[in-house]
C-alpha cells in the first residue's frame, strides 16, 4: 500500500466513485508521459509495457506527431464529411499506398472499423457475389477480440464481453482459431467473408500455425470470399513488419486498422481495400461525423510517414529478438509459455505461482506496467521507441516477480 499522504489513493477512490466499472485498472494514476515512460501524480516513474494496447506504438508524445497536432489545432479541427478539408486526400492516399490498396474509408475507433468491414462485406456479397438477400454469413474465429459493440459481441466467445447483451446479431459462424480444415468446412455458398486477427492479441498474443494465413488466402480466392484482416492491434509496426500478415506474404482483401494510426493523440481507424470492394458503398449508406476529421488526418499522415521509412518495423523486429531471448530465459523459472512476434509477447505464468492480475500488480510495484489477459496470462507490448536497456529492465523486473 502507498502512503495515504500521497495523491494516488484519493485519485483512485474518486475514479471508482464516479466511473462505471467497465474496467478494472491497476491503482496507478498517470499525470504525464514521454517516450516509453509514464509518471504518476506522486512523481513515480513506470516503464510502459502496454502502450495503450498498441495505440502508442510510437511512444508517448512523439515530437513529430505532437507538432502535427499542434499545427492543425491552430487551423482547423472539424468540418464533418459534408465538406472536404485540406488534410483528407493526403491521408487517404498515403495510407492506401502503405496498404497497397485503392481506397480508404476513415472512421474513429477500432470497433467502428470492424463494423464498417462487416457492412461492406455483406453489401459486396449481395451486390457482387449474388448472395440472396438477408443470407450473408461471415466466418470468425474462437478467442476473437474485435470490439464490444452489440454486433461484435454476438460472435465473441468471451462470456465477460458477451453475456447478458443479447439478443444477438445473426450471420456469423465461429470456428477454432488456427484450424484451416474447420474453416474450410464452415464456408458455404452464402459466405461473404472470413474475418480474423492474424495474431490474437487479447487472447494472449496467439500466433497461428505456419501456413494458416496463406491457406485462408488461397481458400478465400478459390471460394469467392473476402479475407478481412483485423490488424487494429497487430498492424502498423507492432510485430516487426508493417502488418502481421506480411510475415507470411499474405495480402488480405481488406485491412481493418486503428489504434496506432492515431499516434496516441486522437482516435483514428480506417478500412483499406480495393475499389471492387469498398466501391460498393454509395453516399448516405455509411458514415461518421468525426471520421476523417482534419485533426485526425493531420496526425495520421505523420504516422503513415513514420512507417514509410521502415525504421519502426526494423526496431520492432530487432528489439523483439532481444525481448524473446530474455523471456525464453525465464521458461521453467515461473513462465510455462512464451509467444513473441516483434515487440508483442504473450506470457503464461505458472498458475500455481500467481494470477496474471497479481503479476501485473507486482510489476507495477517495481515500476513496470503491463496487462493481464485471461487467468495467469499477461502480455507485453512496449512502445517501439523502447531501448535495449529498457527491455532488459522489464525482463529483470519480471524475473524478480516470478522469483517471489
Amino acid at each position: 500500500m502507498v502512503d495515504d499522504k500521497l495523491r494516488t489513493p484519493g485519485a483512485v477512490r474518486d475514479a471508482e466513485r464516479w466511473t462505471a466499472h467497465n474496467y478494472h485498472p491497476l491503482p496507478v494514476v498517470i499525470s504525464s508521459a514521454e517516450g516509453a515512460w509514464l509518471t504518476d501524480v506522486d512523481g513515480r516513474r513506470y516503464l510502459d509495457c502496454l502502450a495503450g494496447y498498441s495505440a502508442l506504438n510510437f511512444g508517448h508524445r512523439h515530437p513529430q506527431l505532437i507538432a502535427a497536432a499542434h499545427a492543425q489545432l491552430d487551423r482547423l479541427t472539424l468540418t464533418s464529411r459534408a465538406f472536404i478539408h485540406d488534410q483528407f486526400a493526403d491521408f487517404c492516399r498515403e495510407l492506401a499506398e502503405l496498404c497497397g490498396k485503392d481506397l480508404v474509408l476513415p472512421m474513429n475507433t477500432g470497433a467502428e472499423a470492424v463494423e464498417t468491414g462487416i457492412k461492406v462485406a455483406r453489401k459486396w456479397g449481395y451486390q457482387v457475389k449474388g448472395v440472396p438477400a438477408g443470407q450473408a454469413n461471415i466466418v470468425v474465429a474462437e478467442g476473437n477480440f474485435h470490439g464490444r459493440t452489440t454486433t461484435i459481441v454476438s460472435f465473441s466467445t468471451d462470456e465477460d464481453a458477451r453475456a447478458d447483451f443479447g439478443p444477438y446479431t445473426p450471420g456469423f459462424t465461429v470456428v477454432p482459431y488456427g484450424d484451416l480444415a474447420a474453416l474450410t468446412a464452415a464456408i458455404d455458398e452464402n459466405t461473404v467473408a472470413v474475418l480474423l486477427e492474424p495474431i490474437q492479441g487479447e487472447q494472449g498474443v496467439v500466433v497461428p500455425p505456419e501456413g494458416y494465413l496463406p491457406g485462408i488466402r488461397q481458400l478465400c480466392t478459390e471460394r469467392d470470399v473476402l479475407f478481412i484482416a483485423d490488424e487494429i492491434q497487430s498492424g502498423l509496426g507492432r510485430t516487426g513488419a508493417t502488418f502481421a500478415c506480411d510475415h507470411e506474404g499474405v495480402v488480405p482483401d481488406m485491412y481493418l486498422l486503428g489504434k496506432a494510426l492515431g499516434g496516441g493523440i486522437v482516435p483514428v481507424s480506417a478500412v483499406a481495400a480495393n475499389a471492387d470492394v469498398l466501391g460498393v458503398l454509395k453516399p448516405g449508406q455509411h458514415g461518421s461525423t468525426f471520421g476523417g476529421n482534419p485533426l485526425a488526418c493531420a496526425v495520421a499522415i505523420e504516422v503513415v510517414r513514420l512507417l514509410a521509412t521502415g525504421e519502426f518495423q526494423r526496431r520492432s523486429a530487432e528489439l523483439g529478438e532481444r525481448l524473446r531471448a530474455g523471456l525464453e530465459g525465464l521458461l521453467g523459472k515461473g513462465l510455462v509459455g512464451v509467444r513473441v512476434r516483434g515487440l508483442w509477447a504473450g506470457l503464461d505464468i505458472d498458475p500455481a505461482l500467481m494470477s496474471g492480475r497479481e503479476a501485473c500488480e507486482r510489476l507495477a510495484a517495481r515500476g513496470v506496467l503491463a496487462k493481464d489477459t485471461h487467468g495467469s496470462t499477461i502480455r507485453l507490448a512496449p512502445p517501439l521507441v523502447i531501448t535495449e536497456e529498457e527491455i532488459d529492465l522489464a525482463v529483470a523486473k519480471l524475473a524478480e516477480v516470478l522469483a517471489g
